[in-house]
């Protein structure tokens, strides 16, 4: 079992990270920067994100999975993504938008995504 996301620190922008059982909304495991954000109360949050887009993919009938998720707050950029190798378990990230740059965070997370191992 790899559970290893200290890697997500290096993203420009970065707030936080979490690695969520979406079966449970429990947290596997976490990284944080300075700033006050509660990562439990958010990965547990964005389970339900995860629950409802996959009830959306089964009610249309589509043969498809979450590749990720992403959520643009006004001052914040939300990645969310299933492992492939486990897609009950998923990768949260929160950046900071102002400071983020959405292509090299996308490509970080699919990076660190492929090594973890639960």
């Amino acid at each position: 079992m790899s559970l290893n996301i200290s890697e997500l620190k290096t993203i420009q922008g970065f707030i936080g990270a979490c690695l969520v059982d979406s079966e449970s909304g429990l947290m596997l495991a976490s990284e944080s920067s300075n700033r006050k954000f509660d990562l439990e109360a958010a990965g547990a949050a964005n389970t339900e994100v995860v629950r409802a887009k996959n009830a959306a993919i089964k009610a249309l009938g589509l043969d498809d999975h979450i590749e990720d998720i992403l959520i643009t707050l006004g001052s914040q950029l939300h990645l969310i993504r299933p492992l492939a190798a486990n897609p009950s378990v998923f990768v949260y990230v929160a950046l900071d938008r102002e400071n983020a740059n959405l292509g090299l965070a996308r490509i970080k997370v699919k990076g660190v995504e492929g090594k973890l191992k639960v």
